[in-house]
């Protein structure tokens, strides 16, 4: 039992290591290397290069499958050149398998010391996120030394001995279990390095070790279909596209095996090395083979995994799920999403003035519909942002994360406000036949101008955290109020002269330039995290900040 405890602990550091390495990486080189695959499309064999060095980089043929996914969901490539992307994306995480296959333990305490001082100092900055690759580095060579040394007294054990004779000579079930447990583990490479050692302390025979491996492929291509289940039909083309290369390739080789154990395998330099070349040869061999039938594989994907019927939205979706490893990426990506959400509410509030002056009651239904689209934004941005690792997050990556949060509740309060707005003018106004007086009608128009102006300015100030610009959103706030507490003071006196139209509208009237100061209230908090972030808020009011300070002011 204790021995098994140790392989089974040695198999946990062995994926711990594969997966700080993975999301070290991305955090550091995220953008770098999405901007590599983005601009490697021109033709199938740059795209191939280009999907071996971010996977040799990134250590995960299932990363970049969700990187390479995702430009296809946001129609920046094409399905054919994100194929050809996988099937280098295959030889890069083949070649890593190679080189960890070799003598390499000591670096391990080298690259953990280093990587644990770093990490320590510098947790927050760059050199502190190297520092987590290094350990993780570090981890992954002293795991593989672990499985090793704890592989073989388990050979002395029947019962493996009896549970490795089940598995001999069944290519089938092989197949299953290293598939098995490449989605288990979430990495091929790991169980990849973990076939290599176990066999090479004879846990497994060499035969099933060759059998293992293939499954391992299967898996990483399994796993990122698993991954994508729930993600757009673009997007799940080219994963079910990668796992038919596989599927392809492992029914290609399997049977013949038993000629690389024959002819092969006698010149490999020990029995480790000769599993991981295996790995290599059959993602080499399948890249190179099927990278012609990019085209092919394509068009048989689509026609299994059609698009939805019906106008297609043209509109971009950023929330890309493989930017969330790079936490500045995925700020980003959730940063436009809510820059979106308030284009819908602008078109919501722009439209209400309409539905006022021409009665326009299928507009004012259009309009109210749109808010749940706003509804639908703030939930899906607020799952987003909740995905993001907040330990990875620094101190203004952890501000922003605050900002856009408050950012869309606020547009998605606003959004609801125009809802109610909406209902009322439909039920008070134009199913009554009323109409505002035209002294009334012009508050309205000016309010809403101002409400306007002020909603693009919340936004510039969202978008640049400009502190001038905000300054100027909360100063908005007490006009808007002022202006509101004066034309509802006008409209009484319209009620005391007896004037029809007003007396009519009198409770619209009062609830709606009451809303639409509710609604500027909400737009103006945008500036609050700006400013406290400036230190230009004071508790109760905003501090005196003049833009031209007097003369003779300096040393006040």
């Amino acid at each position: 039992m204790k021995h098994l405890l140790n392989l089974l602990a040695a198999v946990a550091l062995l994926v711990w290591g594969t997966h700080l390495v993975r999301t070290g990486v991305l955090r550091v080189f995220g953008a770098n290397l999405r901007t590599l695959l983005a601009r490697s499309m021109g033709n199938r064999f740059s795209a191939a290069l280009s999907g071996i060095g971010v996977t040799a980089l990134v250590q995960s043929s299932t990363a970049t499958s969700l990187m390479t996914s995702s430009f296809v969901g946001q129609g920046l490539i094409t399905l054919p050149a994100a194929l050809a992307v996988m099937r280098g994306a295959d030889i890069g995480t083949a070649l890593m398998s190679v080189l960890f296959s070799t003598d390499l333990s000591w670096l391990s305490p080298l690259f953990i010391f280093v990587g644990v001082v770093l990490f320590i100092t510098r947790q927050a900055s760059t050199a502190g996120r190297v520092g987590r690759v290094l350990i993780g580095l570090g981890l992954m060579l002293l795991a593989l030394e672990m499985v090793v040394q704890a592989s073989g007294p388990m050979l002395a054990s029947p019962i493996i001995r009896a549970m490795l004779g089940s598995l001999n000579s069944d290519l089938v079930m092989e197949v299953f279990m290293g598939a098995l447990l490449a989605i288990l583990a979430y990495s091929s490479l790991a169980i990849v390095l973990l076939i290599a050692a176990m066999a090479a302390s004879s846990v497994v025979p060499l035969d099933v070790a060759l059998g293992l491996v293939l499954g391992a492929n299967l898996g990483s291509g399994l796993l990122a279909v698993l991954t994508t289940a729930k993600s757009a039909v673009e997007v799940r083309q080219v994963t079910v596209g990668n796992l038919v290369f596989k599927l392809m390739g492992v029914v290609l080789v399997a049977p013949f095996t038993g000629l690389w154990l024959r002819y092969v395998h006698p010149h490999m330099p020990g029995t480790a090395q000769g599993v991981v070349l295996f790995h290599l040869a059959f993602n080499v061999v399948i890249s190179l083979g099927f990278i012609a039938f990019t085209q092919w594989v394509a068009k048989a994907v689509a026609r299994l995994l059609p698009p939805p019927e019906g106008p297609p939205s043209r509109r971009p979706h950023h929330l890309d799920p493989s930017a969330l490893s790079t936490p500045s990426l995925a700020m980003s990506c959730a940063a436009r999403e809510a820059l979106y959400q308030a284009d819908v509410v602008e078109t919501m509030l722009l439209g209400v003035l309409d539905v006022i002056r021409k009665d326009d009651q299928q507009l004012a239904q259009q309009l109210r519909k749109m808010d749940d689209e706003v509804d639908g934004l703030y939930s899906s941005i607020k799952y987003y942002l909740t995905q993001i690792s907040r330990e990875a997050l620094g101190e203004e990556e952890s501000r922003r994360w605050t900002d856009i949060i408050s950012f869309t509740i606020n547009m998605e309060q606003v959004a609801d406000i125009i809802e109610r707005v909406l209902t009322d003018i439909e039920d008070k106004k134009i199913r009554k036949g009323r109409r505002f007086s035209d002294a009334g009608m012009a508050e309205i128009t000016e309010l809403h101008g101002r409400l306007v102006s002020n909603l693009r300015l919340g936004m510039s100030v969202f978008l640049n955290g400009n502190v001038r610009d905000a300054q100027r959103l909360l100063e908005e706030k007490t006009r808007f109020r002022d202006l509101e507490r004066a034309y509802a003071a006008t409209h009484l006196g319209r009620l005391s002269d007896k004037t029809v139209q007003s007396m009519e509208t009198s409770s619209l009237h009062i609830d709606l330039i009451s809303d639409l100061k509710r609604i500027n209230s909400h737009i103006c908090s945008i500036a609050y995290p700006i400013l406290d972030s400036a230190g230009a808020l004071a508790p109760s009011r905003l501090r005196s900040a003049p833009e031209a300070p007097a003369p003779g002011a300096a040393g006040h």
